[in-house]
C-alpha cells in the first residue's frame, strides 16, 4: 500500500459570485490540470444574510456537472426546464448541464440566519458535453452515514466507501465524494484508488495529513501566511492536494477534524473555459456564446 503524500496545502480565497454572494473559493479558473475532471470548489457560508440573500440569478451553463451539498439553510432552485424546488440540511443535488441549461440558486438562512454549502464542478468528457440535461436531487436521509469502531464517521454522497454505496450515480467523473468525520487525536487511514486525482477540504477542527515516510506534520505552505514553509496542522478552509498513491492517512487535532474526500478519474483532454461555460476548444466556446446571444443555447425544453 502506498499512502499519498501531500502536494500542497493552500486556504480558500475570499470571493464575490452570483449578485454579490460572498464566499471562498479554494479553487478554480485557471489551471485546475492537478485536479481533472474538478473545475471549481466553492464554500459558501456565513452568519449574516446580507452576505448570501442576493444569491445566483438566473445564468447559464454547459458542458459540466455542477455539484451542490447544504449543509445549513436552504438553497432554492429552478430551470429552463422547469424544474424547481429546495435543498435542505444534509441535501444535495447532482446537475448535469450537458448542452446547455438556465437556471438559479437562492440561498435562505435557517432560523439563526446561518447558511452553509458548498459547490463542486465535475468536467465533462467531450462525448457528453452536448448531453441531454439532468437533475439528481438527494434528501438528507438518503445518503448513507458509516460508523467505524473509533467513532470515525463518513457519509458516502457519491461512488463506493467501506461497502456503502451513495445515492448519486452515472456521472461521468465516475467520482467519489465523501463528507467525513474523525474524533480527536485519532488516526485515519482511507483509501482512495490510485487513477484518481484527490483533494480535502477542511470545513470543521484541525489535524494532520501525513506523507509516506515522516511521522511529522507534512511539510506544507504556511496557510494563510505566505510567509515559506512550516510544519502545521491543517484547518479550516484548507484544500490538501494529494500526490499519487492509495491511501489518504489523517489525523485530527484536540476538535477532531471534518472535511470532505474527493477523487475522481482525470478525463485529460483540453479545456476551453469561459464563466460558466466549459467546452474544449476556443470555436466551441464561441458557438455557445453566439447561441446564448441569439437565443439558440437552450438545446430541450
Amino acid at each position: 500500500m502506498s499512502i499519498r503524500a501531500v502536494k500542497r496545502v493552500t486556504e480558500s480565497q475570499p470571493t464575490l459570485e452570483g449578485a454579490g454572494v460572498h464566499l471562498r473559493r479554494a479553487f478554480g479558473f485557471g489551471n485546475t490540470g492537478d485536479f481533472d475532471p474538478f473545475l471549481l470548489f466553492d464554500d459558501f457560508r456565513g452568519d449574516d444574510p446580507a452576505d448570501y440573500i442576493a444569491g445566483f440569478p438566473w445564468h447559464p451553463h454547459r458542458g459540466i456537472e455542477t455539484i451542490t451539498y447544504v449543509l445549513a439553510g436552504n438553497v432554492n432552485h429552478g430551470d429552463s426546464l422547469g424544474n424547481k424546488g429546495t435543498l435542505g440540511s444534509g441535501d444535495v443535488q447532482w446537475m448535469t448541464a450537458g448542452s446547455g441549461i438556465l437556471h438559479q440558486e437562492m440561498p435562505k438562512g435557517d432560523q439563526q440566519g446561518r447558511m452553509h454549502g458548498f459547490q463542486l464542478w465535475a468536467n465533462l468528457p467531450s462525448s457528453l458535453k452536448m448531453t441531454s440535461p439532468r437533475y439528481q436531487d438527494v434528501a438528507a436521509k438518503d445518503i448513507s452515514e458509516i460508523t467505524d469502531d473509533d467513532g470515525t464517521k463518513v457519509r458516502v454522497i457519491c461512488g463506493e466507501f467501506w461497502g456503502k454505496k451513495g445515492p448519486v450515480e452515472g456521472i461521468a467523473a465516475d467520482p467519489r465524494y465523501l463528507d467525513v468525520w474523525v474524533p480527536p487525536g485519532h488516526r485515519k487511514v482511507l483509501p482512495v484508488e490510485t487513477t484518481r486525482h484527490a483533494f480535502a477540504y477542511v470545513f470543521q477542527g484541525a489535524g494532520s495529513f501525513r506523507d509516506a515516510s515522516s511521522p511529522k506534520p507534512v511539510l506544507t505552505d504556511r496557510v494563510g501566511s505566505g510567509k515559506g514553509m512550516a510544519f502545521e496542522q491543517t484547518g479550516n478552509r484548507s484544500l490538501v492536494l494529494f500526490d499519487a498513491g492509495d491511501e489518504v492517512t489523517v489525523t485530527a487535532g484536540e476538535a477532531g477534524i471534518r472535511f470532505l474526500l474527493v477523487s475522481g478519474k482525470p478525463l485529460q483532454e483540453p479545456v476551453a473555459w469561459q464563466g460558466p461555460i466549459v467546452m474544449n476548444t476556443q470555436e466551441e466556446l464561441r458557438q455557445a456564446y453566439l447561441e446564448l446571444r441569439n437565443g439558440t443555447f437552450i438545446k430541450e425544453r
